[in-house]
């Protein structure tokens, strides 16, 4: 089956553009809701620390471990057989978490809930690009997309806040179901299934190799304040993590059809976008746990006043993604990135070195300078992923992006929680708050400051040749590829 019709209306493609938005509308608000409502969960369920990061990385920990393989498995079976089944396995989830009865089946439900989301993004991502293939329309329809984020980042605080301090945190799952419905209707009707010329085969060795990865790093990360950095259990995690990793760069490179295929990294310009969403999405991640533990444990705010002060934040993300998807397509990826690393890094050093959350106009700067940032940011990540890429090979590449952004995430919560959790032990929480923080702001800082670097590095002519050659690498035929090799040793 072909990609995607070429018969397909302008009007068509924008409702179909508008469709696979409307599933990361739900993924992304659920997300922002969630942060709002931490201190509210943490009351009723007694949580600690560490039980709120559960409550953020156990989903994240998940969708990042499942996502090639939804991306693969969509180009094989079909990509909205696949978003579909997404979309009713994230809305069912929701509706378990809001009854959950304690944290660890909140936390339960919530990985369930990633099993969905992992359907959701990655193979959206991949229906826009068969979609739209003229590259410009790609990088506005990419544009949009990244928009969709900063109306979830605006709407989010607002409605979560809303939601909880009037119904109550359970309530925040309930705006799923309506959303996640007419996802799915619509979904059935309009949008057209599309497959990969040729089926890739599953990699169940690879998928565990990945899991025991990241859930080993993550373990031992979130854990090691209580447990202790050099207790027996991280130190087996540890060891673990880099058995696996190990395996995945010894094992991979083996099979004729990995499930992460290392030679994707051969290129600068995917491997910078890459490692680019790592940074920008751990540093998104590592602020907001920050802004909400600060906003409403410091400084004693609700929900709603907390969710109003992270507006300004969120509103720049809805003004800059549009133009820096638009800035993507008439000029390429380097100005975007340049203006996200500047930005991102500015916010963090006004934290870092000048305490900015003491003041009110300097925490509002803060947080307007870090919207605008990662409103930049997103576009380039997602064009420069997929766009040197075969387009059978779409879901995949779509899918190490995806991936890329929510293991960062992962990490910006785990490590800003572990360093916040020994920097206020033994200490009255309020007032210690301010001073343990500031390791973490130069955390952030030194992402900021990765996307800055790797995206000056990654978007000139020479990366842009890597891509080039590795484009032609993917698409030869394997028998050319196996003489090609052969002929190399």
């Amino acid at each position: 089956m072909p990609d995607a019709p070429p018969t397909l209306t302008h009007q068509r493609r924008m409702l179909v553009l508008a469709i696979c938005c409307m599933s990361l509308l739900i993924v992304s608000l659920d997300n922002t809701v969630l942060n709002v409502a931490l201190p509210s969960m943490a009351k009723d369920f007694d949580a600690t620390l560490s039980g709120m990061q559960w409550t953020i990385d156990a989903y994240t920990l998940v969708l990042a471990a499942l996502l090639m393989l939804a991306g693969s498995t969509a180009d094989r079976i079909g990509r909205r057989k696949v978003f579909m089944t997404g979309l009713i396995v994230f809305t069912a989830a929701s509706v378990a978490c809001s009854l959950a009865p304690n944290l660890d089946m909140l936390v339960a439900f919530r990985m369930v809930q990633a099993v969905g989301g992992s359907m959701l993004n990655p193979v959206a991502m991949s229906i826009i690009t068969n979609t739209f293939t003229d590259p410009r329309e790609r990088a506005r329809a990419i544009g949009v997309w990244g928009g969709v984020v900063g109306i979830s980042m605006a709407a989010g605080p607002l409605v979560g806040g809303v939601l909880v301090d009037s119904v109550g945190w359970r309530s925040i799952f309930w705006i799923n179901l309506p959303v996640g419905l007419a996802a799915l209707l619509l979904t059935l009707r309009y949008v057209p299934e599309s497959r990969a010329p040729k089926a890739r085969r599953p990699d169940p060795v690879g998928q565990l190799l990945v899991i025991a990865l990241l859930g080993s790093l993550t373990y031992a990360i979130i854990e090691a304040p209580e447990a202790g950095w050099t207790s027996a259990r991280n130190i087996a995690c540890a060891a673990v993590a880099v058995a696996s990793l190990a395996g995945i760069l010894l094992y991979e490179p083996r099979r004729p059809e990995p499930l992460i295929d290392l030679r994707f990294f051969r290129s600068a310009p995917f491997s910078g976008a890459t490692v680019i969403a790592v940074c920008g999405f751990a540093a998104l991640g590592g602020f907001l746990f920050l802004s909400t533990l600060y906003l409403q444990n410091v400084r004693g705010l609700d929900a709603l006043h907390a969710g109003l002060w992270m507006l300004p934040m969120a509103a720049m993300t809805l003004v800059c993604a549009p133009l820096s998807g638009r800035l993507v397509g008439n000029r390429g990826p380097r100005l975007p990135l340049l203006v996200a690393g500047v930005m991102m890094t500015a916010s963090g050093v006004l934290f870092a070195a000048f305490d900015a959350e003491t003041s009110n106009v300097t925490l509002f700067v803060g947080y307007v300078l870090f919207g605008i940032g990662f409103g930049f940011v997103n576009a380039p990540i997602t064009n420069t992923a997929v766009s040197g890429m075969p387009r059978a090979q779409a879901g995949v590449a779509a899918a190490v992006a995806s991936t890329s952004r929510q293991i960062g995430q992962t990490l910006g919560v785990a490590v800003i929680g572990a360093v916040l959790a020994s920097g206020v032990a033994g200490s009255s929480y309020a007032q210690a708050f301010v001073g343990a923080s500031r390791g973490c702001w130069w955390i952030i800082t030194g992402c900021g400051l990765a996307v800055l670097v790797l995206g000056a590095l990654t978007s000139g002519h020479w990366a842009r040749e890597t891509a080039r050659r590795t484009a032609e690498r993917l698409e030869e035929p394997e028998d050319a590829a196996a003489a090609r090799a052969a002929a190399g040793s």
